[in-house]
């Protein structure tokens, strides 16, 4: 039964020799084999293994048509496979139904077909590893390539990580007492955490306790119109938990976090000096503005030296780049979980990622919904919160109750379903103060009233949590610094945290 395939030339690189190519037809002729003598024996495969993972092309059409028959409930058996495949060359080549008539002689015990299956599995993960490599040396020889080296680095990691990813065992059901067991563990670790938070602290009270903090593998969106804040808020979070970042070795020579976290801001608006200044501000107490004109004075400097200090050594990473796309952005967040660890993801904002490549269409719906869904397989595959900022349509001016809500979501659909989490953020003052009468007026003077009341006071609208209740909660907010801040209005009760 000695079977010599062809091999498509154009698979692997000129310069590996056809001998080395990893393959095995034993393997693939025992485990069909072993498949048409017993159709229980598909049971006992992993769910990984593809038609495509078969070298010989014929195999790979007999594995889908034994595939497709057991899944429907059908007898996969030599008799009712040969008319299926009477009219394909290659099976009467290989002697037609007494070929599977001596894959079904020579078949091993079923028991042994996970065996063949993982060795099959393993084998074209290999072919796949040469052919990547054939493709990284080939595109880096082109002189005129489109990509420079740093992307090609980028794409040549991204197809590595898919195949590693491709090449996982997935891990199917999980017995009840398992996840329950899980679920006690993260209980007992709330309870030991000051505050009683299962999930990273945002650094602000009274959301931490609406929300139990930042959960691991959770999509959590903060959607404002422009100037609200959404990207000071986020900022804030993510810099409070990088400043927090402590850890304490293991065992196997890893770090464990205990408090805070490492955390990655992709910012796609403001350049990584622009976001730093702020972080500045907020911290000196100095005034954004003021910094950027330099009308501050000596003491007012050294502050800002201090703070610089303080915070320089903060895990907090920044990637300016404009327009990246959803692969990079991956990528570069896979890259840093692996090199220097990651602990929180932000995004700044959802609508200025594209999509590259062929997934890109003209329909901007679906491209949202696409990087939604891979920010939020991205959330599960690190085990980490991802906080993705959004705009909010126009039709909030409209209304006379400005407050949003989530069908304000521009490209809503997609973003609702997928988030774990939706937080808009609403100021009075700033719609209020569009509104100012004439000065020297009785109507300026009520307004003057409103404003005293609203003014350094923001909400953040729980709009949708996976977790927990919706509802509002309220916060402080410092113009001049552009930070969000705990609303000490009872201040015995902050005194206890």
């Amino acid at each position: 039964m000695a079977l010599v395939p062809a091999l498509d030339l154009r698979a692997v690189p000129n310069d590996i020799a056809i001998a080395h190519v990893p393959s095995n037809i034993e393997a693939e002729q025992a485990l069909l084999g072993a498949l048409l003598y017993d159709n229980a024996a598909f049971e006992r495969l992993g769910d990984n293994l593809q038609p495509r993972h078969f070298f010989e092309p014929f195999h790979q059409r007999l594995f889908e048509a034994v595939q497709v028959a057991i899944r429907k409930g059908q007898l996969a058996e030599p008799i009712l496979l040969a008319e299926q495949f009477s009219s394909d060359p290659a099976f009467n080549d290989l002697g037609g139904i007494r070929y599977l008539a001596d894959l079904v002689d020579r078949a091993p015990p079923a028991a042994n077909a996970p065996d063949y299956a993982r060795s099959i599995y393993d084998l074209a993960l290999r072919r796949d590893l040469i052919r990547i490599g054939g493709d990284i040396a080939a595109t880096a020889q082109q002189s005129d390539a489109e990509l420079d080296a740093r992307d090609q680095i980028e794409q040549a990691e991204q197809q590595l990580f898919e195949l590693a990813e491709a090449g996982g065992v997935t891990q199917g059901f999980v017995k009840f007492a398992d996840a329950l067991q899980g679920a006690v563990a993260m209980a007992a670790e709330a309870h030991s955490r000051d505050g009683g938070l299962a999930g990273l602290s945002t650094g602000l009270i009274d959301l931490d306790q609406k929300i139990g903090g930042l959960h691991p593998s959770d999509l959590v969106i903060i959607a404002s119109r422009p100037s609200m804040g959404k990207s000071s808020l986020a900022a804030n979070i993510g810099f409070d938990v990088a400043r927090q970042y402590a850890w304490e070795p293991q065992p196997d020579g890893s770090r464990k976090t205990v408090r805070g976290g490492i955390c990655a801001f992709f910012s796609l608006e403001m350049s990584a000096d622009q976001l730093a200044m702020r972080m500045l501000a907020e911290v000196s107490g100095v005034s954004g503005d003021r910094l950027r004109k330099g009308e501050i004075d000596a003491m007012e400097f050294g502050r800002v030296r201090d703070a610089a200090i303080e915070i320089q050594e903060a895990p907090f990473y920044i990637d300016d780049t404009g327009g990246i796309t959803l692969a990079k952005l991956t990528a570069r967040a896979r890259r840093l979980k692996r090199t220097a660890g990651l602990d929180l993801l932000i995004v700044d904002y959802l609508q200025l990622v594209t999509i590259g490549g062929a997934a890109r269409t003209d329909n901007r719906v679906q491209e949202v919904s696409a990087i939604t869904m891979g920010l939020k397989s991205l959330a599960k595959e690190l085990s980490i919160p991802v906080i993705a900022l959004a705009q909010l349509s126009r039709q909030v001016e409209n209304r006379e109750d400005k407050k949003p809500q989530l069908s304000d979501l521009r490209e809503s659909g997609s973003i609702e379903q997928d988030a774990d989490m939706v937080m808009f953020i609403y100021r009075e003052s700033y719609y209020l103060s569009r509104l100012e009468p004439r000065e020297g007026t009785e109507e300026h003077f009520k307004w003057q009233e409103q404003m005293d009341q609203v003014k350094g006071l923001a909400e953040i609208v729980i709009g949708k949590q996976r977790h927990g209740p919706i509802g509002t909660v309220k916060l402080s907010f410092n113009e001049d610094l552009t930070k969000f801040g705990n609303l000490a209005r009872d201040s015995s009760r902050y005194e206890q945290h």
